[in-house]
């Protein structure tokens, strides 16, 4: 085979592997900005729509389903969760009156898909917010919460939220996703002591400030 041969064939093969890569995603570049300035601009969000995957654990146990939800920035929401695309699981709060389809629901599950939805999402929202900065980036904190926001993107990475019975939500925030024009992370998983929630959104739509 001509060396000519050889060099079509491995400009070809070059190809192949680069239209095969994954496209590279630009991840927003906040570096040098005031981060009161960016929180400025989440403020104006009431509401937030969103479709995704969601898996449940329990210690050895995984429930995996699609979900929908609807959630205000006060709290009030309706979460629909389908299983082989039938709805296996419906919650509504609203004015802090949770119902669910499900009348014996778990605590643990309830605080996770109440609190932990809410707080993971509009998790720029927190009373008497105070901010700390160190070389990695800044600490959004009050007296029950806590979010890890990196210094380049603007976005969570972590957040711990303190509960009344002395417990925490553990919540880590993963692979950064532009929807609606704004950044989010579009992996979260939230824990609290045996329980887990993955979230792996899909598509996400944020209403203006009313």
């Amino acid at each position: 085979m001509s060396k000519t041969v050889l060099k079509l064939c491995f400009i070809s093969y070059a190809l192949l592997l680069l239209s095969c890569a994954a496209p590279r995603i630009e991840l927003p570049d906040y570096e040098g900005a005031d981060v009161r300035d960016v929180l400025h601009e989440r403020e104006q969000v009431e509401n937030i729509e969103s479709i995704f995957s969601i898996v449940f654990e329990r210690e050895d146990t995984e429930i995996k389903g699609s979900g929908a939800l609807n959630l205000s920035r006060n709290g009030d929401m309706t979460l629909r969760v389908y299983s082989f695309g039938f709805l296996a699981f419906e919650l509504t709060s609203d004015n802090g009156i949770i119902k669910s389809s499900d009348p014996a629901i778990d605590r643990n599950k309830g605080i996770l898909l109440t609190y932990g939805l809410r707080d993971c999402l509009f998790w720029w929202d927190m009373d008497n917010r105070q901010i700390a900065e160190d070389d990695n980036g800044y600490l959004l904190y009050n007296h029950a919460r806590k979010v890890w926001l990196d210094r380049k993107t603007m976005l969570p990475t972590r957040q711990i939220i303190g509960l009344e019975d002395g417990r925490e939500l553990d919540i880590s925030y993963k692979v950064p996703r532009k929807m609606d024009n704004m950044w989010f992370p579009s992996k979260i998983r939230i824990e609290l002591s045996a329980y887990a929630v993955v979230l792996n959104i899909k598509e996400m739509l944020c209403g203006p400030h009313s």
